[in-house]
């Protein structure tokens, strides 16, 4: 009897704990099945490839995973490396073991070392499989954990690259499915990998103190054993070694030396119930004095991954720190295996709080991805949530909701939902409006405040922190400048047509579908964004969709038939007001199409269009509407006698006439005058005349103008 045989027997064995005898045969058949279509295949160490996922079956069984996960486990490179089809698997182990391994296999040759797409593709496609099946992560964790318990067989280059990986993707993954041993052995295999003779130093160094510690941790074990059984809690408790990679990683990170480290002495409590967590606080705290501002309560407040434990730091014997954490048995098993101990509670249920974190989780994955505008983005915003450290924020119902640190009221209002977010206006912070730009802290109340016409802002971009907020705020603007450019595209082709002697009305369906082919374009919707955006002129694909018309394009110093687009003030992405001459209602104006920007409305006399303002392709003839919305801005000189107090009198000036200050800068010109440049927000030029009256009331102004350039 061959090795590997020795070893499915004995994992048949072991399964008999928490399997039934039925499921145990198919896990069996599974490895049978494998080890036929593995036949003659050998890894980079010498050893029968049949050995790899059988012992990744082995990991999977310690978490005591369901017997669908292990037979994927035993199948996971079937399909990959041996050519069976996954409808051979479908027929013999049935729907969802084909799916698991079908899903896990599209993972197996995931490169991220590879171009910045390919790694932003494959990591969508480890989303996607896992929102079908959570399991086929877990599957495909136990497969890189094996990996890397196998990597000294690779060349060293190789090494590096994998532990990189794993330490970029796998290990951020298994912490957010709260898998803290398995995250701990990836983390410190990829470190020995990646550092091996770093690890090894500090390893050399920790035995050297090991024999000072050893009679430390031993005088704490039996006072805190001690003080438990006075008070008559049963409780196991246990001194903690720190992992050579959390060494180091806290020696680089924390910019502490090796001995600041070493003199924190951790243990864990671990209690029959949650009342036990909180009495065993009060009896360690009344032994040693707790340190102010180091208790967190993480089983009132779970973290996002699930994780629940009491965490407090105490001045012990002789001043040494001491890290204690107090659990109950549960949430010692759910702090190991995160989302896979599910599998041991579940009671047949899929309702536990584990599972229904880790699918909001990649629920949460799923909406990033379908607004992402492509993979990159997509993968930028998913490594934002990988990466947390948590702060919890209630709302005002008393609901708890987990951020990022860093997180602001707009990344509160997405996370509560997106039509929230892309609603929000205002908050309230513990009941005072605040900025939606504010940094939350934990434990505050937040209440956002919603209007109906509300819509995300550009500028928040620059502030907001968790992927949700960044990829909605995204998809929203996207798909904003997607319908601004396709109307306004719309009414610069019915301006050209007009101009021709058509209109947009008359263009049937198939002259519409020929220049769509003709453009090798999707729809006409396309061909109307890209002359909104200004990458098509208008009156070019005018003519092409009416060949016969002989008309010349009017020039916009003509008046008969060219009828100029009004301009409401509300057009939105796609039209902008020009900084050089900055024109307001009341201004005669033109329209200059700037690819990739829309329509950059200037005055009619700016120096800047003089050339072009007669091009039809290049300029469009305008007129304000009747019906204005908005603030236009504006820039005046204004020549002052220098005094004190002249800037708050403009200002006071400005106020009255009831207009806005954008902007204002004074220049000494000599010893008694100045120059003022002052950005106002005005309805129109009556408005704005009405302001510079208001100014020119005040007894130092001594001159005051326009400017237009």
């Amino acid at each position: 009897m061959n090795a590997a045989v020795e070893t499915i027997d004995g994992l048949c064995s072991r399964l008999t704990r928490y399997l039934e005898d039925d499921e145990i045969r198919q896990v069996r058949r599974a490895y049978l099945y494998s080890e036929q279509a593995h036949d003659g295949q050998k890894r980079r160490s010498g050893d029968p490839y049949i050995i790899h996922p059988l012992q990744v079956a082995e990991i999977l069984s310690d978490m005591r995973m369901d017997h669908q996960s292990l037979m994927a486990a035993m199948l996971h490179d079937v399909i990959e490396d041996t050519g069976i089809a996954k409808d051979a698997l479908h027929s013999q182990f049935g729907e969802a073991v084909a799916e698991l391994v079908d899903g896990v296999s599209k993972l197996t040759h995931i490169s991220f070392e590879t171009r910045a797409e390919a790694q932003a593709e494959n990591f969508q496609k480890m989303t996607l499989a896992m929102a079908r099946d959570i399991r086929v992560i877990i599957v495909k964790l136990a497969d890189r954990l094996h990996n890397m318990r196998t990597i000294g067989s690779l060349n060293p280059e190789k090494r590096r690259r994998i532990a990189k990986e794993t330490l970029d993707i796998y290990s951020p993954i298994a912490n957010r499915l709260g898998m803290y041993e398995l995250r701990s052995e990836l983390h410190e295999l990829a470190y020995r990998a990646m550092y091996p003779m770093r690890i090894e130093r500090i390893e050399r160094a920790v035995q050297n103190v090991a024999g000072n510690r050893k009679k430390i941790v031993s005088e704490i074990l039996e006072s805190l054993e001690g003080a438990l059984e006075k008070s008559e809690i049963k409780a196991r408790v246990e001194g903690r070694e720190k992992a050579a990679n959390s060494i180091y990683r806290k020696m680089r990170d924390q910019r502490k030396s090796f001995s600041d480290i070493m003199d924190v002495y951790a243990f864990r409590i671990v209690t029959d119930s949650v009342d036990d967590c909180y009495r065993t606080l009060g009896i360690v705290h009344n032994l040693y004095k707790p340190r102010p501002g180091r208790f967190k309560d993480y089983i009132a407040i779970p973290k996002a991954n699930g994780y629940q434990s009491l965490h407090t730091t105490l001045f012990g014997m002789h001043g040494v720190p001491i890290e204690i954490q107090i659990r109950t048995s549960e949430m010692d098993a759910m702090a190991s295996g995160g989302i896979a101990a599910h599998w041991l509670y579940k009671a047949g249920s899929d309702d536990t709080a584990a599972v229904q974190r880790t699918n909001r989780w990649v629920k949460g994955l799923l909406e990033i991805q379908q607004r992402a505008g492509n993979s990159l983005e997509f993968i930028e915003n998913v490594k934002i949530d990988l990466f947390p450290d948590d702060i919890y924020i209630f709302t005002p119902k008393g609901k708890i909701m987990e951020l990022p640190t860093g997180a602001t009221a707009v990344d509160f209002a997405y996370a509560v939902h997106t039509d929230v977010g892309n609603r929000c206006v205002a908050c309230r912070i513990d009941k005072a409006l605040a900025p939606l730009s504010t940094v939350l802290q934990s434990g505050q109340t937040v209440e956002i405040v919603t209007a109906k016409h509300a819509k995300p802002n550009l500028a928040w971009l620059s502030f907001v922190v968790t992927g949700k907020a960044r990829s909605a705020i995204r998809h929203f603007l996207k798909n904003q400048q997607r319908s601004e450019s396709v109307s306004l595209g719309q009414r610069l082709l019915s301006r050209a047509l007009a101009n021709l002697g058509s209109s947009f009305e008359q263009v049937t369906d198939e002259q519409k579908l020929n220049l769509v082919s003709e453009t090798e374009l999707t729809e006409f919707d396309d061909i109307l964004e890209d002359i909104g955006l200004g990458n098509r002129v208008a009156y070019s694909v005018a003519r092409r969709l009416t060949p016969d018309a002989d008309a010349e394009p009017a020039k916009l110093s003509q008046s008969g038939d060219t009828r100029p687009l009004a301009i409401k003030g509300s057009e939105g992405l796609l039209t902008s007001y020009a900084k050089c001459c900055r024109p307001i209602p009341g201004d005669p104006i033109v329209g200059h199409i700037s690819k990739g920007r829309g329509m950059v409305i200037h005055h009619e006399t700016c120096n800047n269009v003089s050339e072009i303002r007669d091009n039809p392709e290049k300029c469009v003839f305008l007129t304000w509407d009747d019906d204005l919305n908005g603030e236009f801005y504006t820039a005046l000189k204004i020549l002052v006698e220098a005094e004190t107090g002249i800037i708050a009198n403009i200002a006071s000036a400005v106020s009255e006439a009831d207009a806005a200050i954008d902007r204002i800068n004074r220049e000494e010109r000599d010893a008694k005058t100045s120059v003022i440049v002052l950005e106002v927000g005005v309805r129109d030029r009556q408005h704005l005349a009405n302001v510079v009256r208001q100014i020119r009331r005040i007894k130092s102004v001594m001159k005051i103008s326009r400017i237009r350039a």
